[in-house]
């Protein structure tokens, strides 16, 4: 998903009080899901940050001078609304909830 995808997912964009019994339903273990969680708001993270990076137009930084760098209002838009993003943390939880999330137990098999 891309970061504007994100956004208009409008979750809240801070932490709540969760139910930490309906995390096991769907492996059968607690702390796999939080693992699950926690790989998948990696990845999430990656992603966001890798478009950030492709999005923005700083190329090397030592040959701007200052008043280019400070005067950049794409790039302070752009950051602004990568600010506005619910955290990747947040972002997993909702799609583990949604069942989303595709996983593989080795266990398992």
């Amino acid at each position: 998903m891309k970061a504007s995808d994100y956004k208009k997912l409008k979750l809240d964009l801070f932490a709540r009080t969760q139910d930490v019994r309906k995390f096991d339903k769907e492996t059968g273990n607690f702390y796999k899901s939080i693992v699950i969680m926690s790989k998948r708001a990696d990845q999430i993270a990656s992603e966001l940050k890798q478009e950030f990076q492709e999005n923005s137009h700083l190329g090397n930084p030592q040959d701007r001078s200052a008043e280019e760098v400070y005067e950049n209002r794409e790039q302070i838009e752009l950051s602004r609304m990568f600010e506005q993003l619910p955290k990747p943390t947040i972002l997993a939880l909702n799609e583990f909830e949604n069942g989303q999330v595709y996983f593989k137990d080795p266990d398992s098999e």
